[in-house]
């Protein structure tokens, strides 16, 4: 494999390649200079610098390779899972383009610390499952996870208990109520671990045998695995700020303690003090983006391979964020979204897609349900774009205006051909009408210059040779082999396709020749 991937390399006269050729074949495909999975290609270069020619042989090129063969392969053949990432990142540069404007929300005014973040910031980071990577706008800048704490720290407790355990203490419905409503469930549990009673309960699970700076490390270590090394800080003015203005979560903590929905032994004090700092987390987008792609991993961080969440913990968590990830909002995201997702009133919002990537979108203006105004808009266009919608498996073609960036560059106009060849070959008329109306262009052919008319033609199927010709298909189409779709009507002795296509090539021949005349 190592020979065959040197050699689509161009090579000078000694028959030696470029390492800036290789450096700017991985950027294409998405692998950017700060993959820590790749260090050793960057090393002793400046990634920036494409002046300096370094030069290697096969034998160069085969010790680069070897530390990590199976990210290169895939990254120059273009199998990561994102193949045309440049139109990928191209699509979501107009998003991010278009939402600039958007001025509508206002930033959370009852954590004083929030209410002085600049308003207009904006950041939009992916990480998909491969590890590749593209980030524009302010993803430099440090912002506090506040609620998409929540998930992780859900993660963490089934990863220490179990699902049983964990449930025993904390429901999994949505409620139906805000976020931060005084109300447990019929058990007198609160309701689901992504509003605030259920997370402080979350954080009663959390090492409990630890001290509390312990836990607090405990979980900045996590946070710091799940973006795959990427700095983790801790903003201490929001935990303050935070912790000044709780009296909310302080009544919350009080109302489940009454109705004993703790476990034994829980300081409620300290319980809340951790929530506090769990919600100050801070990192930027690009950070949350390995955190989101982790998730859609199913608990692989894409950067480093360490597994940190087990598929099953995933599984759970992502369920309850595609229920109750959103506030208020959760019912409306996951009908008009549907793709797991998490909020916080920082701005910040997490969105998966299974299998595929982790997108983070930061932008402090929130809407009346506390929901990034701009990050709901992301959401709703790539969507709109993109068949990331968990039920768009189910409609198939009738989605004809959105595309499936998993698909290779031109994969999707060569199944579409395909399908309309098919169809049309079978006497499946709907199916070549659906074909036509999601743009496949009715006299596209294969390798042997076939197309639909030919194979409809050759079949004696009347019905779809009358809506080809209707659709303006090519009569005089040749096959490799001379064919015709009127020749290959006449071979099969379909009589009726043949006077049909007659008919048709003579009015054609007509109009011809009343336009030379004209002329």
């Amino acid at each position: 494999m190592v020979r065959e991937l040197f050699q689509s390399f161009k090579k000078d006269a000694n028959g030696c390649i470029s390492r800036n050729e290789i450096i700017d074949r991985l950027r294409q495909a998405g692998i950017t200079p700060d993959d820590p999975r790749l260090g050793h290609l960057w090393a002793g270069q400046d990634a920036s610098d494409t002046t300096g020619e370094q030069l290697l042989d096969l034998a160069g090129f085969t010790k680069l390779c070897h530390r990590n063969e199976d990210l290169l392969a895939r990254a120059i053949t273009g199998e990561l899972v994102i193949p045309d990432f440049a139109s990928f990142t191209a699509d979501i540069t107009e998003i991010y383009d278009s939402l600039l404007p958007d001025k509508r929300g206002k930033v959370a005014d009852y954590i004083p610390q929030l209410r002085r973040v600049p308003p207009d910031q904006f950041a939009i980071a992916v990480c998909t499952v491969d590890g590749q990577r593209f980030t524009i706008g302010d993803v430099g800048v440090n912002f506090c996870v506040q609620s998409v704490c929540k998930p992780i720290n859900y993660c963490l407790t089934l990863e220490g208990h179990g699902a049983d355990v964990v449930h025993r203490h904390v429901g999994r419905e949505p409620s139906g109520l805000g976020f931060n409503e005084l109300s447990v469930n019929g058990n007198g549990l609160p309701h689901n671990p992504m509003i605030n009673s259920g997370a402080i309960m979350s954080c009663s699970l959390i090492e409990p045998s630890l001290d509390i700076a312990d836990r607090f490390d405990y979980v900045a270590d996590t946070w710091r695995q799940l973006a795959g090394g990427s700095p983790i800080g801790f903003n201490n003015a929001v935990y303050l700020s935070e912790r000044q203005t709780a009296d909310r979560n302080f009544a919350l903590g009080y109302f489940m303690r009454e109705h004993g929905a703790f476990p034994v032994g829980t300081n409620l004090i300290q319980t809340l003090e951790f929530y506090f700092q769990c919600c100050s987390v801070e990192l930027n987008g690009a950070a949350l983006s390995s955190v989101a792609s982790t998730l859609a991993n199913g608990g692989v961080v894409p950067l480093s391979g360490d597994r940190v969440f087990s598929t099953d913990t995933v599984q759970k968590c992502l369920s309850l964020m595609s229920s109750c990830g959103m506030y208020d909002y959760s019912g409306e995201f996951a009908f008009t979204i549907g793709l797991p997702a998490k909020s916080g009133v920082s701005g910040a919002l997490m969105l998966v897609v299974p299998q595929v990537m982790g997108i983070a979108i930061w932008s402090p203006r929130l809407d009346s349900l506390g929901n990034s105004v701009r990050g709901i808009e992301f959401c709703k266009q790539l969507v709109a774009k993109y068949n990331f919608h968990v039920y768009d498996s189910l409609v198939g073609d009738d989605q004809g205006s959105k595309r499936d960036p998993r698909l290779k560059k031109n994969q999707s106009a060569i199944e579409g051909t395909m399908r309309l060849l098919w169809s049309a070959s079978k006497g499946d008329l709907d199916g070549v009408r659906a074909c036509v109306a999601s743009g496949v262009m009715p006299s596209s052919s294969d390798y042997d210059g076939r197309t639909a008319l030919h194979l409809a033609a050759s079949e004696g199927h009347i019905d779809v040779v009358a809506y080809l010709l209707q659709q303006g298909a090519e009569l005089a189409a040749v096959d490799r082999w001379g064919g015709t779709p009127l020749s290959d009507a006449e071979k099969g002795c379909h009589t009726q396709v043949g006077k049909a296509l007659k008919r048709a090539t003579d009015s054609e021949a007509a109009s011809t020749g009343a336009g030379k005349q004209t002329a």
